[in-house]
């Protein structure tokens, strides 16, 4: 086959095959497809698009590029994929919760990308835990534990990593077509039998318009289903924090708060509600809503929080960590408390903002070398719809150094919005997207 033949086609409009897919995947992940045949590539799908088919042809190509993992438990294999929020730390409760409803979570995560907190980055604030493990350790961790979140290999979906960057410098990042191709490859290689969507929209969200997220939803459920996999999506809220923390140590510890002291919110409301979709998908429910009560029993019970404790100690954490999570966290040097300016009500948040003030603090990264300072932070975020008092804490910004923390104050409060009258307030879950 012929690069260009395929580029050429795709320009003029035409449904590449299977087999043109799948030696065009290859040809990223062995190089033999130079970096501007990859470009035109990509710019050829942004323009003309692709197929249902095709779209699931391309992700199942960049999938077998390289390793596919697969799987001999006694249950089902389930994972959850969010397209990213701000105070988003589901991954740590639900990845636990489902495995101690006889689930096993193969939890490929990732590091913080622009304004949005990486799982990992949130894992590696517990002191010693290892995130980059090898395939066998991998293996060990979810039989020991029934889950475990770690990163990508190198092998896995190279083709991926390859169109990724490429896609970065081309102006091609936002094609459904390859934010799908891109998203879902690196999940199915982790051979995984049943998958649950998160897909955020609003302030704190990629996708700012329900539109927008029900077009990605619907896109990848679609083709998930063509590759294979049984999948469903969830859209939700990110119109503010979906945790009152943002940063790396003190999103675990509002996981802690709710795995070991039965603290409710939006956070458990959510992990429920996308748990009883896999539970039941996955044949471990007999509808959505008893696998919600279920994920729901599994924290309340403390079952979760053990799972949890087995998987930090498989993973290099501390073999106490479950029981004593608040002397492991490390914590800030400075926290300051930033006051309401004037008496009213909250009326919006602008969670990208104060997503990028974490960052600033140093709790992300602004280039790829970037050391995270685990420590970082805000807290006690105030929600839509809260009636505030001049004077009143808004939240806490946890820094390093006072100047940071100065700074980071003035970003916080461009950031809320007090007026006179309250907003209705958005549902947290807008709608759910299926087969």
């Amino acid at each position: 086959m012929d690069a260009r033949a395929i580029i050429a086609g795709l320009r003029a409009g035409q449904v590449p095959s299977e087999s043109q897919l799948s030696w065009f995947a290859q040809g990223l992940a062995d190089q033999s497809v130079s970096d501007a045949q990859a470009g035109a590539f990509a710019m050829a799908v942004c323009l003309n698009g692709l197929t249902d088919k095709a779209r699931a042809d391309l992700t199942l190509a960049m999938r077998d590029s390289g390793d596919t993992l697969q799987w001999n438990f006694d249950g089902p294999i389930v994972d959850k994929h969010s397209t990213g929020g701000v105070g988003d730390c589901v991954s740590l409760v639900l990845a636990p919760a489902l495995a101690a409803c006889g689930a096993y979570v193969p939890m490929i995560s990732g590091r913080g990308l622009g304004h949005t907190g990486g799982t990992l980055d949130k894992m590696e604030s517990i002191p010693g835990l290892k995130v980059d493990l090898s395939e066998n350790q991998f293996r060990q961790v979810v039989g020991e534990a029934g889950a475990a979140i770690v990163s990508a290999s190198a092998n896995i979906a190279p083709a991926d990593k390859r169109l990724y960057a490429i896609r970065d410098v081309t102006a091609t990042v936002e094609s459904l077509d390859l934010i799908t191709a891109s998203i879902l490859s690196k999940k199915l290689a982790g051979g995984l039998e049943h998958l649950v969507l998160d897909v955020k929209t609003g302030s704190g969200a990629f996708m700012k318009s329900v539109d927008d997220a029900r077009a990605l939803a619907t896109s990848l459920v679609k083709t998930a289903n063509l590759a294979g996999c049984p999948t469903s999506a969830i859209i939700s809220d990110m119109n503010e924090p979906l945790a009152p923390s943002l940063g790396n140590a003190l999103e675990i510890a509002e996981v802690m708060a709710v795995l070991c002291e039965g603290k409710t919110g939006p956070l458990l409301e959510l992990s429920c509600a996308l748990g009883g979709v896999l539970l039941n998908n996955a044949g471990l429910a007999k509808d959505v809503d008893i696998g919600a009560q279920n994920i729901a029993a599994a924290v309340q019970s403390g079952k979760a929080a053990e799972a949890f404790g087995k998987m930090v100690y498989a993973q290099g954490g501390p073999v106490e960590f479950a029981e004593n999570w608040r002397r492991f966290l490390p914590e800030a040097t400075v926290i300051r408390e930033i006051k309401a300016p004037r008496s009213g009500v909250v009326t919006a948040i602008d969670g990208q903002a104060l997503g990028l003030t974490v960052v600033g603090l140093g709790g992300g990264r602004q280039v790829e070398s970037d050391i995270v300072d685990p420590a970082v932070g805000l807290s006690d975020v105030v929600r839509l719809g809260d009636k505030v008092v001049k004077g009143q804490p808004l939240l806490s910004v946890h820094a390093s150094r006072e100047d940071e923390a100065a700074q980071a104050a003035q970003e916080v409060l461009a950031a809320i919005s007090i007026g006179d009258e309250a907003q209705e307030r958005p549902a947290l879950i807008h709608e759910r997207i299926d087969a």
